[in-house]
């Protein structure tokens, strides 16, 4: 993996937040993912969401997996605490964490394949936990690590680059969420910043498990089976003393569309996706009308996005297990290991 760091001086007048922090202490390294990539679309609003908080950046613990999309951490918050674990093993780690210090605020990112394949245990029983934290999914439909195989989220009867098409049914992973009980449920698309900027704002805000399923395009497979200028072709002809991808780089997709209206977005594939902001007067407190709600679009081919669910009184896994306030590096040893006797009387009152 590349890392590029950005360099660090700015213009002295740029704009501060509350706290003092400008926008460029909310960034992290030089993204390497390809120009365009809908991934750098999300760094970019969550660096806004951030700032727009005026969250201390060491307050934030962001963790993520294997992927395209979870290298994206590297990308923002570069004061913050950063943990790649294994691949799928993201959930459990960030709860590990969750449940060690209940202070820092915590962003779990994950792609489609970490979270819906190898992943899918670990991500069902967080949001079953009610882990109090924020988990994206940069959601592409495709395998882009290791050339673009369908993922568990692609939408039956869709093809491939090379005109293959998915017989598998789809993992809808907000329905799912909604399922397992998650207390902020969103999906958007990450050419949307006026939609999804204020979405990981809330989640970020929000106390519980909250889940954001955001659309993002893989620009990397827009060259076809067949071109003798594709990628595949000219590694297949080529006899080189070493391996390189050159892409070329696509302007990021971008929409803008009023509440309750479809968006028909072309994709640099060429493909098009159907997507429809929910309506104004759409109750987002009514879990089984959002189950409902995603299924009958669902049946149209529309991608539905905004906040499908919040339950603003949701409560969190340190509740459920009635952990102490503090966090454990925070405590006396005396107050970690009370002695034999406390374990002696746990025990007793097991038995």
């Amino acid at each position: 993996m590349t890392y590029i760091a950005k360099p660090k001086f700015h213009h002295p007048g740029l704009k501060k937040n509350a706290l003092g922090y400008t926008h460029r202490d909310y960034e992290g390294k030089i993204s390497t993912l390809c120009a365009g990539c809908g991934h750098d679309s999300i760094t970019a609003s969550i660096i806004e969401a951030c700032y727009g908080l005026s969250i201390e950046p060491h307050r934030v613990a962001k963790i993520s997996g294997i992927g395209c999309s979870s290298k994206t951490p590297d990308y923002f918050l570069g004061n913050s605490h950063g943990f790649n674990s294994v691949h799928g093993r993201m959930p459990s780690v960030l709860t590990g964490a969750n449940l060690a210090n209940r202070d820092l605020i915590y962003l779990g990112v994950s792609g489609d394949g970490d979270s819906a394949s190898i992943g899918f245990g670990q991500f069902a029983h967080s949001i079953r936990r009610g882990v109090n934290m924020t988990y994206i999914v940069e959601n592409n439909g495709v395998y882009g690590l290791t050339k673009g195989q369908f993922s568990a989220t692609a939408d039956r009867g869709s093809k491939s680059k090379k005109g293959v098409t998915n017989t598998d049914n789809a993992i809808d992973l907000v329905a799912i969420a909604l399922q397992l009980g998650a207390t902020f449920v969103a999906r958007s698309f990450s050419g949307d910043k006026t939609q999804l900027v204020p979405l990981i704002a809330a989640a970020i805000r929000h106390k519980g498990a909250s889940f954001i399923d955001v659309i993002s395009p893989c620009i990397a497979f827009n060259n076809h089976a067949g071109s003798t200028k594709s990628f595949d072709y000219v590694r297949e002809h080529n006899d080189a003393v070493n391996r390189l991808d050159v892409l070329v780089g696509r302007d990021p997709i971008a929409v803008d569309y009023a509440p309750g209206t479809v968006q028909v977005v072309e994709q640099h594939d060429g493909s098009k996706i159907a997507l429809r902001k929910i309506d104004a007067d759409y109750d987002p407190h009514d879990r089984l009308g959002a189950q409902t709600f995603l299924a009958r679009h669902a049946a149209k081919g529309q991608i539905v996005t905004g906040l499908l669910y919040v339950d603003p009184e949701a409560d969190d896994l340190h509740e459920h297990l009635n952990t102490v306030e503090t966090p454990l590096n925070a405590l006396e040893a005396d107050t970690l290991c009370p002695g034999s006797a406390v374990l002696d009387k746990i025990n007793a009152s097991l038995r």
